[in-house]
């Protein structure tokens, strides 16, 4: 009786818009959606190209300034000279690059309130096809849209893809099919937007906006370091790619990034807390347990994965940022490894949150190194392979069943006679659907 009376329960302007967006990207105006969408790309990848442009001018001339310098250092110049220098030089570069975040910030917003408010407007008037001067507006849009040029953008190198397909049969009882895909490719290629080949682009597009609020999303696993920050490695590769074409739906990747750092100190704050209860009911002797506890509270511990939301790149909706360490380049990590276990999890939260598409990376790195040999390849591969068939088993006792997308990718260093090899152990591990030939009686 309580609900029955209870008043129903405001939808915030976030779902309201997601439901309008839904509704227009299911509609003929979807084209008029990544129109828009597409120019505003090709406006900020045109500021980035500017302070990318001025950021090597500023370091050329400063490299100039610290040569003369430094060939004076000792006759006219002392090293204290050129500290300052150098200090001068640093705050130059900081001042440039805070100036162009802000530029970022402020055009990204202004394109973000721009097109929230469009796609409300042009939901009502669709609903109401007699505001002539609406409808005259909406078929004049596209025209009106800038084509990028191949040459003034950033193009992004394309290197040849290997990419190998199977379909597999999990499940004692009731089997459910699942796709399997061993592909050779960068991890950020299913996020950049590549100007040029712009109707590809645009297919790649709608099928991932169209997905947006639906229950088939699309994941990722990046590997990442314990700092929860976009300063670094593959995170700073995320980000920059993030970072070019503006996110209509969610919050930006700092923003994001700034939230889970708090959810994280608190967690931890929670944890730590617990642990000393804990250990002051016990007998003393624990302080370097509790030392443990308190150091790094903001980092994050192998196993650990934080997860960031985007509508704005190319063929992903979800980041599953897996934190991992040095362990991983060696050869002793076995099925009870952190970085094992956080897979398992990230499958469990794919299973409860629609994602039916997830992009792993087989060998538990990005970058091929020289310890890396054949026998490392052969033995990661089978480990990860084999865990990954056992959770993907247990996937049927949380989701009931549901067929998935699995996609596992290796660096693209590695040699096409190596990918081969892990292509034939795929189907010996998960044991791939043999196909039957019917022949007829004559």
């Amino acid at each position: 009786t309580t609900l029955e009376y209870a008043k129903p329960e405001e939808t915030s302007w976030d779902e309201d818009f997601a439901d309008v967006y839904h509704d227009l990207i299911h509609s003929p105006a979807s084209e008029m959606l990544l129109n828009l969408e597409h120019n505003y790309f090709v406006s900020i990848s045109e500021l980035i190209s500017e302070r990318d442009v001025e950021l090597k001018k500023l370091r050329e001339r400063q490299g100039a300034e610290m040569d003369k310098v430094m060939q004076e250092l000792g006759k006219s110049l002392t090293d204290q000279d050129v500290n300052s220098l150098a200090a001068q030089h640093f705050e130059s570069q900081q001042d440039l690059e805070t100036k162009w975040a802000n530029e970022l910030k402020q055009s990204t917003a202004i394109q973000k309130q721009e097109y929230q408010e469009w796609v409300i407007k042009l939901h009502q008037d669709l609903k109401n096809p007699n505001n002539s001067s609406i409808s005259d507006e909406i078929k004049i849009q596209p025209s009106q849209l800038r084509e990028s040029v191949e040459g003034n953008g950033r193009i992004y190198e394309e290197q040849r893809l290997l990419e190998e397909s199977f379909t597999i049969h999990l499940g004692a009882q009731l089997k459910t099919m699942h796709n399997l895909r061993l592909l050779r490719a960068d991890m950020l290629d299913f996020c950049k937007h590549k100007r040029s080949h712009r109707s590809g682009v645009k297919l790649h597009r709608l099928q991932t906006a169209m997905s947006l609020y639906s229950t088939s999303l699309c994941g990722l696993v990046l590997l990442v370091d314990n700092r929860i920050s976009s300063y670094s490695g593959i995170k700073r590769d995320f980000a920059t790619v993030c970072q070019e074409c503006t996110d209509f739906h969610f919050p930006g990747i700092q923003e994001q990034l700034e939230i889970v750092q708090k959810v994280v100190l608190k967690a931890r704050a929670q944890r730590s807390s617990k642990s000393k209860r804990h250990h002051e009911n016990k007998s003393s002797g624990n302080e370097d347990k509790l030392k443990n506890i308190e150091r790094n509270q903001s980092n994050i511990l192998p196993g650990e994965f934080y997860i960031t939301r985007h509508s704005n790149l190319s063929e992903i909706h979800v980041a599953f940022h897996l934190c991992v360490d040095d362990n991983v380049r060696s050869g002793n990590v076995t099925a009870r490894d952190p970085a094992i276990m956080g897979l398992r999890n990230i499958l469990k939260v794919c299973c409860t949150h629609d994602i039916t598409t997830i992009s792993i990376p087989l060998l538990l790195v990005h970058d091929m190194s020289e310890e890396m040999t054949i026998p490392w390849c052969l033995k990661r591969a089978e480990l990860v392979f084999k865990c990954i068939k056992g959770f993907m088993m247990e996937m049927a006792s949380w989701d009931g069943g549901i067929s998935r997308t699995v996609q596992f990718l290796v660096p693209q260093t590695i040699s096409e006679e190596m990918f081969y090899q892990l292509s034939n152990m795929l189907p010996q591990i998960f044991r791939v659907s043999s196909t039957l030939t019917l022949t007829s009686k004559h």
